[in-house]
């Protein structure tokens, strides 16, 4: 139960700025129970993504505008670490030459053209999408969004994926989860997307099936580049599964 605990404050410290510390040595193992805790992260920032929405629509203001509120907020929790892998991704995908000249791109520390139109272009996505949801009292799609998008990092990290770099973040959650951990979360995303739509609880979980499997041949295709996994590549992942998840919810609505 403790490490369980100490796997939780860790993961909380890893991919949000809430005022929490995790432990001061991380390797590999204490790592890989943190990241299997990740979609309980985004269960807490689907709250606040909610709870922002409501209190923004309630106040009167626009349903982008609240959505707009909502994606900064998500930015400010998360450092906008998830933001920066995104840019770093999409740079990376988009020069060309070997690995090598893939992973100097994302190191660069700056981004190109690729990354900035992918954060625009995902941040539009997601401010409309959350928007149209919360205009039409679909809170708990709202909050099951996060969650969804953190299901995908567990997914990256299953067994047989390889770092990109020996140093980083991709070093030490590449390759530590079971093939039943990943299994596990898609279940539990697969059951609370159920009561996304309430007119139709049949697409909830296509949606999540669809874009989980949308997001892992991404990830293989970034491996495949890059040479391994890496913070970078998970943390575009979990951006554009969030974001495709949007849309597919809101098909038919």
């Amino acid at each position: 139960m403790r490490r369980r605990a100490d796997a939780l404050v860790l993961a909380f410290s890893w991919l949000t700025v809430l005022p929490v510390r995790g432990p001061d040595e991380v390797d590999r193992h204490s790592a890989g129970r943190a990241i299997a805790l990740a979609p309980l992260v985004g269960l807490a920032l689907g709250g606040i993504w909610a709870a922002v929405l409501w209190v923004s629509v309630t106040a009167g203001l626009s349903p982008l505008l609240g959505g707009l509120l909502t994606v900064a907020a998500a930015a400010l929790l998360t450092r906008g670490m998830h933001l920066d892998g995104l840019a770093d991704t999409a740079d990376g995908l988009g020069c060309y030459g070997p690995p090598e000249r893939a992973r100097e791109v994302m190191k660069s520390g700056s981004a190109g053209p690729f990354g900035v139109a992918a954060i625009a272009l995902i941040l539009a996505i997601q401010a409309a999408s959350v928007g149209q949801l919360a205009e039409q009292q679909l809170w708990w799609a709202i909050a099951a969004l996060p969650v969804i998008g953190r299901v995908s990092v567990v997914l990256a990290c299953r067994r047989g994926t390889d770092a990109s770099s020996p140093n980083g973040f991709g070093a030490l959650v590449a390759g530590t989860q079971s093939n039943v951990t990943p299994v596990l979360w898609v279940v539990v995303a697969v059951a609370i997307s159920v009561f996304a739509r309430g007119d139709h609880p049949w697409q909830g979980p296509l949606v999540v099936i669809a874009v989980l499997a949308l997001g892992t041949v991404v990830t293989r295709h970034c491996v495949r580049r890059f040479g391994g996994l890496s913070g970078d590549v998970l943390g575009a992942g979990i951006e554009t599964t969030t974001a495709l998840a949007a849309i597919g919810l809101l098909l038919g609505s």
